[in-house]
C-alpha cells in the first residue's frame, strides 16, 4: 500500500513536472516569436532610415548639381553674349561704312 502511494504521488510529481515544462516552453517560444517581431521591427525602421537618408542626400547632390549647372550655363551664355555683342558692332560699323559710301 506504501509503495502503491509513493508511485502515485511520484506520477503525479512528474506530471506537474511535465506541465511545468510545456507552460515553460510555451513562454519560451512566445518570448521568441516576440524577439524575433522586435528586430523585424528595428530591422525596418533602420531600412527606412537609410532609405530616406539616401534620398536626402541624392536630393543635395541634385540640387548642388543644378547650381553648378546653372552657374556653367549663365558663364557660357554671357560668353556667347559678349562675342556676339563685338561682332555687332563690327557688322553695324560696316555696313554703316557702306551706307556712307
Amino acid at each position: 500500500m506504501e509503495l502503491i502511494k509513493k508511485i502515485k504521488k511520484t506520477e503525479a510529481q512528474a506530471q506537474e513536472i511535465i506541465e511545468q515544462a510545456k507552460t515553460q516552453a510555451a513562454e519560451h517560444a512566445e518570448e521568441g516569436r516576440e524577439n524575433r517581431q522586435k528586430a523585424l521591427t528595428e530591422a525596418e525602421q533602420q531600412r527606412k532610415k537609410a532609405t530616406e537618408s539616401a534620398i536626402a542626400a541624392a536630393q543635395a547632390r541634385g540640387r548642388a548639381e543644378v547650381k553648378n549647372l546653372k552657374a556653367q550655363a549663365e558663364k557660357k551664355h554671357q560668353e556667347l553674349r559678349d562675342k556676339a555683342g563685338s561682332k555687332m558692332a563690327r557688322a553695324a560699323e560696316r555696313v554703316t561704312d557702306y551706307l556712307r559710301g
